[in-house]
C-alpha cells in the first residue's frame, strides 16, 4: 500500500479518532494511562482467544467480558474525568472489584452451579457489588437516563407486589432478585452479554484495525471521486462514505462527531445550509446501523434473540438501507437544485478507481468476512477471521516492502494469502502460527516494529470503541431479568393485543412512539431489547412475522436519534453545523423519510424485507412483487423529497407539495385502488410540472 502523500494533490478527509461515549479520546497519561493502554489489549486479546478457540464455557466467558468492562470502563473514568486523587483511587478501586466479580464466577464456577438458588451470604455481596458497579458504569458511560430507566424495572422487582392490579405480583426475596440479575442468565449475565462477548466486540475490534490499515481514507477518496463532482458533491460524499462506513462499523452518533469535522464545514463552504449540512451528517451516519453487512450490535442480538442466522437479518435489511441512503441522495440532489450549488471540481478530486487500486489488499478481509456470513459460517468465526486476514494484511505489507522485485512481491502475497487461507481446511492454528511468525519478523526492523504497535494501538482501541456497547448490554439485562422474573411484560403484550384486534395501523403507531419516546433517553442498543420483548409477541400474535415486528423496532430504535425534541444525533452535529439542534433534527425527519416509512410498509407487505410473498406472489411470481413493492417505495421516495424540499425540476408551490405528499401515500397504502389512484397522481403530477418548468423556461 502506497502512502497517499505520494499521490497527486487531492482532498482527505482526516482520520479523527472517536470520542467513545461519556469519554475523551486516549486513555490518560502517565503510568495510570500505560495500564488502561494494558487492560484494553489484554481484554482484546481474551476475546480473541475465546473467540478462536471456545475453550471457556460460555458463563464464565460472560462473567469475564463484564468484568473487563467494568475494570476498562472505571479505569478511564478515573484517567480521563476525575481530576481529584481521591476520585480516581476510587474508580481503580471500582474497577478492580468489578473485575473481581468476574473472576469470582470463573474460580467458583462448579461450585455455583451445584448451589444454584441457594446463594450463600458471600455470594450475595458479590452479586450486590456487581449489580451496584454495573449501574455507576451506566451512569457514567453511558448517561443518567438509562440507569433511571433500569433502576424503575429493578424497583418493580421489590415493590411490584404494593401495587395495584394489572401491575401486581406474587413479590420475590431479596436472595431470588440477587440471584437473577447477578448469576443467571436472565439478568445482567443474560443473551445481550452473550451477544456482546461472542459477536459484538470481534466486530469493533475488527472494524478498529480497518480504520488503522487505511479503509477510512479508501471510503472517503473513493467517495469523493465517485460522487463528489454531482449536484451537491460535499453532501453527497458525506452520505456515500457514511453508507460505506457503515459497512464495517455500524456506529452513529461517534461517527457524527468522528467524520462531522470534515464534512459539515465542507458543506456549509459549498453552500449549503448550516441546518441541512447538520442533518445530512447525522442522518447518514445514524443510516449506518442499517447498513449490510455488518450493520449495528442490534442485528447480531435479534440474530441471537430470534434464533436465525445473521444472515437472514442482513437479507431483510437490503432494500430498506438501500432505500435509506437513496432517499438521502435524492433530498440532497433536490436541495443543491433548489440552492442553486453545483459539484465539486473534478479536477480537485481523487480517482476514485485509482483509490481502490491503491488500497485493494483493505478490501480482501471485508469480502472474506461477507462470504463467511453468507456461506452460513457463524459471526463469531467470520468476525474472527476477518479480522485474523486484517492483522495478516497489516503485518505482511512492511515485509512486503522490503522485496524489491515486483514479481517476488507478489510471489510473496500469493504465497501469504495462501497461507491464510488455510486455515479453511487446517483450523484455526495454521492461522495463528501465520500471524506469529509475522510478528517475529516485523520484530526484527525497524519499520516491522511500528506495524506492531499499529496492531497493538488497534487492539486497545477496539476494546475502548466497545465499552458502551459492552455496558448497555450488561444494564439492559436487568430490564430483561425484571420482564422475565415478574412477568409484567404479558401485561403490555396483551395491552396492544386489545387495541390491534381493532386496528393493526395503531398498534404500530403505539409501538412507534414507544420506540421514540425510549430513544429519547437510551441508546438503540436497549431501546431494541426493552421494545422488542414488549412489543415482538404482540405483534407476532397479530400476524405480523417475526423478524419484521423485531426490524420495525430496530429501525425506529434508530429514528429516535434523528426526531426531535431529542435527537441525539441532531444534538452531537449541532457545535460542528454552528446551528440549532432542533432545526438540524427537523431536517434531518425529511432526509429520513424512508426510516419512517419503510418500516409501516414492511408491516403489510412483507416482501419488501425479502419475507413471506403476499398475493401479487401467488398471481405472477415473487420477483415480481419484490420488485412491484420497491417500485412504489422509490416513486414514493421520489415525490415526498420533493414535496419536503420544495423542488423537482423547478422550486413548486405548496399545494403542488401536497399533491406530491398525498400521491406518496396512495402508493404506500396497502389499500384497495390506492395504487391505481397514486400511481395515475404521480404520473400526472410529475408530467404537468415538468411541462409547466419547460413553458416558464421558454418564456424567460
Amino acid at each position: 500500500m502506497t502512502d497517499a502523500a505520494s499521490q497527486p494533490e487531492t482532498i482527505h478527509i482526516p482520520v479523527v479518532e472517536e470520542q467513545v461515549e461519556g469519554l475523551p479520546p486516549g486513555f490518560g497519561d502517565g503510568l495510570a494511562g500505560k495500564v488502561a493502554f494494558l487492560i484494553a489489549v489484554a481484554f482484546s486479546l481474551f476475546q480473541l482467544y475465546v473467540a478462536a478457540y471456545g475453550a471457556i464455557p460460555s458463563p464464565i466467558v460472560r462473567a469475564m467480558h463484564v468484568g473487563f468492562l467494568l475494570l476498562l470502563g472505571f479505569a478511564l473514568v478515573a484517567n480521563l474525568t476525575i481530576r481529584s486523587m481521591a476520585g480516581k483511587a476510587f474508580y481503580w478501586l471500582c474497577g478492580i472489584a468489578g473485575f473481581a466479580t468476574g473472576l469470582y464466577h470463573w474460580i467458583f464456577y462448579v461450585d455455583l452451579i451445584r448451589r444454584s438458588g441457594f446463594l450463600t451470604t458471600q455470594d450475595l455481596v458479590v452479586g450486590v457489588l456487581l449489580i451496584v458497579l454495573v449501574f455507576e458504569a451506566t451512569r457514567r458511560l453511558m448517561g443518567l437516563p438509562l440507569a433511571i430507566v433500569a433502576f424503575l424495572f429493578l424497583l418493580y422487582c421489590f415493590v411490584g407486589n404494593h401495587l395495584p392490579a394489572p401491575f401486581i405480583h406474587r413479590g420475590y426475596d431479596f436472595a431470588q432478585i440477587v440471584d437473577t440479575f447477578a448469576f443467571g442468565v436472565e439478568g445482567i449475565y443474560g443473551t445481550p452479554v452473550y451477544v456482546s462477548a461472542a459477536y459484538i466486540f470481534i466486530f469493533v475490534v475488527f472494524a478498529a484495525f480497518l480504520e488503522r490499515a487505511g479503509m477510512i481514507a479508501l471510503f472517503n477518496d473513493f467517495a469523493l471521486g465517485l460522487v463528489g463532482s454531482w449536484r451537491g458533491g460535499p453532501a453527497q460524499v458525506c452520505v456515500l462514505s457514511s453508507a460505506l462506513m457503515g459497512t464495517i462499523s455500524g456506529s452513529g452518533v461517534a461517527n457524527v462527531v468522528a467524520s462531522g469535522q470534515f464534512t459539515i464545514p465542507l458543506m456549509k463552504r459549498f453552500g449549503f445550509r448550516s441546518a441541512f449540512a447538520g442533518a445530512v451528517e447525522a442522518t447518514s451516519s445514524m443510516g449506518g446501523q442499517i447498513m449490510p453487512p455488518v450493520m449495528g450490535a442490534v442485528a447480531f442480538i435479534m440474530a441471537e434473540t430470534l434464533n436465525i442466522s445473521y444472515a437472514e437479518v442482513v437479507k431483510a435489511a437490503i432494500i430498506p438501507a438501500a432505500l435509506y441512503f437513496g432517499a438521502c441522495f435524492w433530498q440532497v440532489h433536490l436541495e443543491a437544485g433548489k440552492a442553486g450549488l453545483a459539484g465539486m471540481d473534478k479536477a480537485s478530486l481523487p480517482n476514485p478507481w485509482a483509490a481502490v487500486r491503491q488500497h485493494w489488499p483493505l478490501v480482501l478481509p471485508l469480502c472474506a468476512l461477507i462470504y463467511l456470513l453468507f456461506a452460513g459460517y457463524t459471526p463469531i468465526f467470520a468476525g474472527t477471521m476477518g479480522l485474523a486476514l486484517t492483522i495478516v494484511l497489516i503485518l505482511g505489507t512492511p515485509l512486503a516492502a522490503l522485496i524489491g522485485p515486483l514479481a517476488f512481491r507478489i510471489v510473496f502475497w500469493i504465497a501469504l494469502g495462501l497461507a491464510a487461507a488455510s486455515f479453511m481446511k487446517y483450523g484455526v492454528n495454521l492461522l495463528v502460527f501465520v500471524i506469529a511468525a509475522l510478528l517475529v519478523a516485523c520484530l526484527l526492523f525497524k519499520g516491522g516494529r511500528e506495524t506492531v504497535q499499529i496492531c497493538i494501538d488497534s487492539l486497545a482501541e477496539g476494546a475502548k470503541n466497545a465499552l458502551p456497547v459492552g455496558i448497555a448490554c450488561a444494564i439492559v439485562g436487568v430490564v430483561i431479568g425484571t420482564l422475565t422474573l415478574t412477568g409484567i411484560a404479558s401485561t403490555f403484550v396483551g395491552w396492544i393485543i386489545s387495541i390491534g384486534e381493532n386496528n393493526l395501523f395503531l398498534s404500530l403507531v403505539l409501538t412507534m412512539l414507544t420506540c421514540l419516546v425510549l430513544g429519547m433517553g437510551i441508546p438503540t442498543i436497549p431501546n431494541y431489547i426493552i421494545t422488542s420483548s414488549l412489543a415482538g409477541p404482540a405483534l407476532l400474535a397479530l400476524g405480523v412475522p417475526l423478524l419484521v415486528s423485531h426490524m420495525f423496532v430496530f429501525y425506529f430504535g434508530i429514528m429516535a436519534d434523528l426526531t426531535p425534541p431529542v435527537a441525539l444525533a441532531a444534538f452531537a452535529a449541532a457545535p460542528m453545523a454552528k446551528e440549532s439542534a432542533m432545526k438540524i433534527g427537523v431536517q434531518a425527519t425529511k432526509l429520513a423519510i424512508a426510516g419512517y416509512v419503510v418500516p409501516f410498509m414492511a408491516v403489510y407487505t412483507p416482501a419488501l424485507m425479502l419475507q413471506d410473498p403476499g398475493p401479487i406472489a401467488a398471481a405472477y411470481g415473487y420477483p415480481v412483487e419484490v420488485t412491484y413493492i420497491v417500485a412504489k417505495a422509490c416513486m414514493g421516495i421520489l415525490l415526498w423529497g420533493a414535496a419536503a424540499v420544495g423542488f423537482l425540476f423547478a422550486r413548486i408551490a405548496w399545494w403542488e407539495r401536497l399533491l406530491a405528499f398525498a400521491a406518496g401515500i396512495l402508493l404506500v397504502a396497502a389499500v384497495p385502488l390506492t395504487d391505481e389512484i397514486g400511481w395515475a397522481l404521480a404520473i400526472l403530477w410529475i408530467g404537468w410540472h415538468w411541462w409547466r418548468t419547460r413553458q416558464t423556461a421558454a418564456v424567460a
